[in-house]
Formats: C-alpha cells, structure tokens, sequence
C-alpha cells in the first residue's frame, strides 16, 4: 500500500511539474525614455505580454551599447526565452544576437534594424515610407525653397532609412533648381539639443535664408524651433518632425511646426508581444509576410504604415488622446 501510495504521489509532481507549464519568459531590452514614445512602446509591449500569457523582464540602457550587452546577458542567464530588442547602436547589437544565439534564445529586432547578423524577426514601421512622407508633405507646400534636413542618430539604422525616403522624394527637385538643400547633418543623439545647435549653427551665417527643416524626430524638431524662435523665424519656417509627442502636437497647434508623423506603436507592440510568445511556444509568427535584408540575410519582418498628422486632422489622427484642446492646455 505505502508502494502504491509512494507512485501516485511521484506521479502526480510529474504532472504537476510538466503539465503546468510556466509562463513564457520574454526579455525587453530598450535604448532609454528620454522620449516619451519609447515609454509608451515599452508599457504596451510589458502589458501585452502579459494578456497573452507570458511574463515581461525589463532593461533600460540608457543609450549604452556595451551595458545593453551586459543586460541580455543577464537576462538570458536568468532564463528568458525571447529577447525584443530596441537597439541602442544598430551595428554593435549584433554581439546581442550572436551571443543570444550561443544559449538559443531568438531575438526579435524591435522598430530598429539590427545589422549584419542572423536577426531571427524584425518589426517596425517603414521609416523608409516615414521619410517621404516628411518630404512630400513639405515639398508640396514649398515646392521651392531652402531646405535643411536634421537627421537621427549616425548609429541608429532608421537615421538613414528616414534619409533615403527624404531623398527619395527631394533629389529631382533638387536636380531642377527648385529647391537648395543649405544643410544636412546627421545628429549625435536624438535629443533637442542636436536639433537647435545643427539649425542654429547654419542660422547665424551671414545671410542664412531657410524656407523648410524635416527633423528626424519630434525632439529633434522642437530642437529645431528654438532656434528659429532665437532668429525671430517661428512659423514662417516649416518644419517637419515625427512620433506625435505631445510637444509637437502642442507646437502643430501654435504654428510652430508643420507635421509630425504618427506610427502604429500599439499595433507594433502587438505584433512584437505576440510573436515573442509564438516563438516561446516553438511556434513561428504567422504574419511575418516580408524579408529585409540586414546585411547579413533576409529576415522576417512586419512593417507597419505611419500617417501624416497636421492641424486639420489632430481630432481624427490623435483622437485617442484628447481633443486640440487638451493637447494645447497639457
């Protein structure tokens, strides 16, 4: 009888062992929050993991590469099983995935391209699309004119890709004289310091004219207004930003910026909590339906559309937080 009684009990640890399962254990790795778009990213992917059963361990690297590192290394020792990763430098990420690689652990490029490695998914919006939506926007405003371009961080991936769709659009009315571009600078951060010393140092030139700035991101162009407030310039220049922060929507409404560019960032979190959890699962994300090569190889990717958002259609576009009101009183 004790036998008996010695079986059952060993039996029902082995079924409560495997056939209770725990959670998926995912790991966020972000570059920092010194936007607030990168706060809210992070709070929808930690809570849509969450509702889809997995538990979310967070790190914040505050915009260092080697301590970025530090941190996935951690976290896979602590035992995670996916990591989501917003790149502090695209290039220098790659150690992540290779080391992910060695202990088995996928790696899901988040809103940033990781380059030059076997990167298992990547999920972003077209900054490519973003880029040309700035400059078409813009152009067909000022068809012609003087135009200077602050861009992103050198050593984040989507500086570039935002700069090739601003390009793509700008080059042939370049070419026919229509419009000058007086500067062009990529940025040593994604901060409002970068963007009023790029747009102010080309200001206090001797007979500096400028008719349009397209900045890479929404901080970056409130940079780029205070510039043009100290030049007496606010409003007479347009000024193209992205991410609808709530300055810019703030600065929209005011006259001080032109548009900003809305990304999809619930509809990303989304797609990166539930692929994390498919992938946990051993299962392979159903509606990575494109490739994009990183340098390395094609991987499988979501890209996502952005939208133009702009006094007429803050109500539509932004609705979700609050009226033109709210925004200008916030």
């Amino acid at each position: 009888m004790k036998n008996l009684k010695s079986i059952f009990i060993f039996a029902f640890a082995l079924f409560f062992m495997f056939g209770c399962k725990q959670k998926p254990s995912i790991g966020l790795l972000m570059d920092s929050l010194q936007t607030e778009r990168w706060e809210k990213d992070m709070n929808l992917i930690e809570e849509n993991i969450k509702k889809l059963g997995g538990t979310c361990t967070v790190a914040i690297a505050n915009s260092d590469a080697e301590k970025q590192l530090e941190q996935a290394k951690e976290m896979i020792a602590n035992g995670v099983e996916v990591l989501i990763v917003v790149a502090v430098d695209s290039k220098k990420a790659c150690d992540i995935v290779t080391y992910a690689h060695q202990n088995y652990v996928p790696v899901i490029s988040y809103d940033r391209l990781i380059k030059n490695c076997m990167l298992d998914y990547y999920i972003a919006t077209d900054n490519i699309e973003i880029g040309e939506l700035q400059a078409n926007y813009l152009s067909r405003i000022k068809p012609q004119g003087k135009y200077g371009i602050v861009g992103g961080s050198m050593i984040d991936n989507n500086a570039h890709l935002l700069y090739l769709g601003q390009m793509n659009i700008l080059q042939p009315l370049v070419e026919k004289g229509d419009i000058e571009i007086v500067f062009s600078q990529y940025s040593d951060s994604w901060s409002l310091h970068e963007g009023y010393k790029i747009t102010n140092n080309y200001l206090n030139k001797d007979g500096a004219q400028l008719d349009a700035v397209i900045a890479g991101n929404d901080v970056l162009a409130a940079g780029v207004i205070s510039a043009l407030k100290e030049h007496h310039m606010e409003g007479k220049v347009l000024v193209a930003g992205q991410d609808a922060e709530m300055q810019a929507i703030r600065n929209i409404v005011a006259g001080n910026q032109t548009i900003t560019i809305s990304k999809p960032i619930e509809s990303m979190a989304f797609a990166a909590a539930n692929a994390a959890i498919k992938i946990a699962h051993g299962k392979a994300p159903s509606d990575m339906n494109l490739t994009i090569n990183n340098g390395k190889h094609l991987g499988p990717t979501i890209l996502l559309p952005a939208q133009v958002v702009h006094r007429e259609n803050i109500k539509m576009t932004v609705v979700s937080e609050g009226s033109i009101e709210d925004w200008g009183s916030k």
